[in-house]
C-alpha cells in the first residue's frame, strides 16, 4: 500500500481525503465525549482539524464553519511564535488571544505537533468554546464591553504541555481568572485528549503508507481543491458585483453599521473587497480579519462548489481586502466578543448578496442573521458554586431556488446543536417555560423561508447577569427573486410582579433576579421566488402544520380554502382567479 502510482491519481486522492477526514472526525468525537461543559459535550460548540507542519489545513471535521475557517490563521500564528525547531514531542500549545488567534476569548485553541521519528510531520488542533473566560459578565460576552480587557483573560501562545505533562502553573493562573474553573479544567483535558487521538490515528496512516507518501498526499489534496475550484470559477459569469447590509448597532449605540463588499469574479481569481465597510466601533461587534476570511471561505465553498474538500486550497485562489481599522479588521484593543455571533453572519450575508447578482440559483435568501446568543450566570444555590449557561439559538434558513428554508436551525457560520431542556434544568438554576417554532416568521415565496425559534426561560437563581445578543430586529432578512422578507427577532423580559413583559433591545447585559422570565425570539428566513407561484398543496401543508394561517395563505399566496369543508380543502378555481388578480396588480 506504500507504493501508490501517483499522489495525483483520483482514486488515491479520494482514499487519502477520507483517511485524513476520518482522523479529524474521530478527534471531534473524542472531544465531545470527554468534555465536561454542556456547551461542548451537548451543544458541540467545537471544531477539529489536521494541518501540515507549516500550518496549512488538510482536513477538518464537519463542525462549525466559523471555527474551521479561522483555525488555519491560528495555527500559522502560533508557529510564528513557536517555530518547528522550538517544538518537542510531548508538547502542546494553548491560545485564545483574538489579536493572534482571530476568534474571541471563549474560543480556546489547543495545538499539538505530531512527531514521527523525531521530526514534525503534521499538526493536530482543536478549538472549543469555553463557558467562561472571566471579564465583566458571565460567559465573557458582554453586550456593553468597549475594549478587549473587559472581555476576559487573554492567553498568548503558551506551552500547556511539556514532556507529556500539563503545566499546572499556567492552568492555575487561567482557572483562577474564570468563573467556572471546574469546567475549564475538564474541557482543556478533553481538548488535549482529542489531539492525542488525532496524533495516534495520523501516525497509523504514516506507518501504513510511509512518511514521505503522507506528506505528498497532504499537498496533493490541497492542490486538488485548488485545481477543482479553479475549474468551477471558469463557469461563473465574470464581473464585479456589490452588496451592502447593516448591523443594528453595537450594543453601545443603536446607529446602523454598514458592511459593504465588492466581489470581482475572474476565471483564475476571486477578489473580495470590504472597502466601504464602517470603521471599527466602540461596542463588541468588531470582527477580526481571520473571522472575515472564514466567512469568505464558507460562502465561496457553499456557492462555487459545496463538495470540494475544505482545506488550504480554497484560499489560494482568493484575494481578500479588509481595510485596517475597519469593522472587519479592527485595531487593538477593540472589543470583539460578539462579532462571531452577529458580525460574522452579516459578513456572510453580504457576500451571499453579491453572489446572488451573479448566480442567484446558487444562493439562499437571507437567513436568521444572527447566532442569537443567550448567556446567564451567577451563583447556583443548589450547588453553592458559580454557573454559566451559554447557548446560541437557531432561526429560519433562507429559501433557495428549489427548496424551502429549514425551520429553527443554525445557519451559515454556525452549526451547533441546542441544549436539551432536561440538561438545562439539571445543570443550571433555570426552568424552560416554552420552546417552539415561531409560526408566520418565514418569508413568503415560491419557496418559503424557515421559521424562527421562541424560548422562554425563568431564572431560579437569586441574582444573575444575563446577556442577550441578536440581530434582524429592524432590518429584516431579505428575500430573493420576488421572495418576501422574514419577520424579525424579539427579546422580552418580565420581572416578578410585572403585569406584562416588556421589550428589550437586541443587545443587552443586565442583572436579573429570582422569578424573572426572559424570552428570546429569533428571526425567520427570507423567501425565494414569487409567492403566487407556490404550490397550493404546499401552502395547505403549512396551514395544517400551524406555520401559516389561512388568512396569510390568502393574503401572501393567493390560496383560497372552501367553506364548509373543515376549512382546509383548497378551492382551486377561486385560487386561480385570486392569483390572476394579484399578478395583474404586481
Amino acid at each position: 500500500m506504500k507504493n501508490f502510482q501517483s499522489e495525483e491519481d483520483p482514486i488515491v486522492i479520494e482514499v487519502m481525503r477520507n483517511a485524513f477526514q476520518s482522523v479529524a472526525e474521530e478527534m471531534g468525537v473524542a472531544l465531545v465525549r470527554t468534555a465536561l461543559s454542556t456547551n461542548i459535550k451537548d451543544r458541540r460548540d467545537c471544531s477539529t482539524g489536521i494541518y501540515t507542519e507549516e500550518g496549512e489545513l488538510v482536513a477538518q471535521a464537519e463542525h462549525i464553519p466559523l471555527h474551521l475557517g479561522l483555525m488555519p490563521a491560528v495555527v500559522k500564528s502560533v508557529l510564528e511564535h513557536f517555530p518547528a525547531d522550538n517544538l518537542r514531542e510531548g508538547e502542546a500549545i494553548i491560545i485564545n488571544d483574538p489579536y493572534i488567534s482571530g476568534s474571541h476569548l471563549p474560543d480556546v485553541c489547543v495545538i499539538t505537533p505530531v512527531f514521527y521519528q523525531g521530526e514534525i510531520i503534521a499538526i493536530a488542533a482543536n478549538l472549543a468554546h469555553h463557558v467562561d473566560m472571566g471579564g465583566i459578565s458571565p460567559g465573557s460576552m458582554s453586550a456593553t464591553a468597549t475594549e478587549i480587557f473587559q472581555e476576559g483573560i487573554r492567553i498568548p501562545p503558551l506551552k500547556i504541555l511539556k514532556s507529556g505533562k500539563i503545566n499546572k502553573d499556567i492552568m492555575d493562573l487561567i482557572s483562577h481568572n474564570v468563573r467556572t474553573s471546574g469546567e475549564f479544567w475538564g474541557d482543556i483535558y478533553a481538548q488535549l485528549a482529542a489531539n492525542n487521538v488525532g496524533a495516534g490515528r495520523f501516525l497509523e496512516l504514516v506507518q501504513k503508507y510511509g512518511a514521505q507518501n503522507i506528506k505528498k498526499h497532504m499537498e496533493a489534496l490541497i492542490k486538488y481543491t485548488e485545481r477543482r475550484l479553479r475549474e468551477r470559477l471558469k463557469i461563473l459569469p465574470c464581473g464585479v458585483y456589490s452588496f451592502c447590509d447593516y448591523l443594528e448597532g453595537d450594543g453601545i449605540k443603536e446607529e446602523k453599521i454598514k458592511i459593504e463588499v465588492q466581489l470581482k469574479i475572474r476565471r483564475d481569481l476571486l477578489k473580495v473587497d470590504f472597502t466601504g465597510t464602517a470603521d471599527q466601533v466602540e461596542g463588541p461587534v468588531n470582527c477580526t480579519r481571520p473571522v472575515a476570511l472564514a466567512c469568505v471561505f464558507f460562502v465561496v465553498k457553499s456557492v462555487v462548489d459545496p463538495c470540494i474538500p475544505s482545506n488550504e486550497g480554497i484560499s489560494r485562489l482568493l484575494e481578500v481586502i479588509t481595510p485596517e481599522g475597519s469593522l472587519v479588521n479592527p485595531r487593538f484593543p477593540a472589543a470583539v466578543a460578539n462579532a462571531n455571533i452577529n458580525t460574522a453572519q452579516r459578513v456572510a450575508d453580504v457576500i451571499l448578496g453579491a453572489f446572488a447578482q451573479a448566480v442567484p440559483e446558487r444562493v439562499t435568501a437571507a437567513s436568521t442573521g444572527s447566532m442569537s446568543l443567550f448567556t446567564i450566570g451567577g451563583i447556583d444555590t443548589r450547588k453553592e458554586k458559580y454557573y454559566s449557561y451559554v447557548e446560541t439559538y437557531g432561526g429560519g434558513q433562507g429559501a433557495k431556488v428549489d427548496q424551502d428554508g429549514m425551520d429553527g436551525i443554525h445557519t451559515n457560520m454556525t452549526n451547533t446543536r441546542n441544549a436539551p431542556v432536561e440538561v438545562m434544568e439539571r445543570e443550571y438554576p433555570l426552568r424552560v417555560e416554552k420552546y417552539s417554532l415561531r409560526p408566520g416568521t418565514g418569508g413568503a415565496g415560491k419557496f418559503r423561508g424557515g421559521m424562527g425559534l421562541r424560548r422562554e426561560i425563568t431564572v431560579l437563581g437569586e441574582k444573575s447577569i444575563v446577556s442577550l445578543n441578536t440581530e434582524r430586529k429592524k432590518i429584516l432578512p431579505w428575500g430573493l427573486n420576488g421572495g418576501k422578507r422574514a419577520k424579525g427577532s424579539l427579546c422580552l423580559i418580565q420581572a416578578p410582579g410585572d403585569l406584562a413583559p416588556r421589550e428589550l433591545a437586541s443587545k443587552v447585559t443586565q442583572k436579573v433576579y429570582f422569578g424573572t422570565k426572559i424570552t428570546l425570539c429569533t428571526a425567520g428566513g427570507g423567501g425565494f421566488g414569487n409567492p403566487l407561484e407556490r404550490d397550493p398543496l404546499s401552502v395547505r401543508e403549512d396551514v395544517l402544520n400551524g406555520l401559516v394561517t389561512k388568512e396569510k395563505a390568502r393574503e401572501d399566496y393567493g390560496v383560497v380554502f372552501k367553506k364548509g369543508s373543515g376549512g382546509l380543502e383548497i378551492d382551486f378555481e377561486a385560487t386561480a382567479e385570486l392569483r390572476e388578480r394579484k399578478m395583474k396588480k404586481t
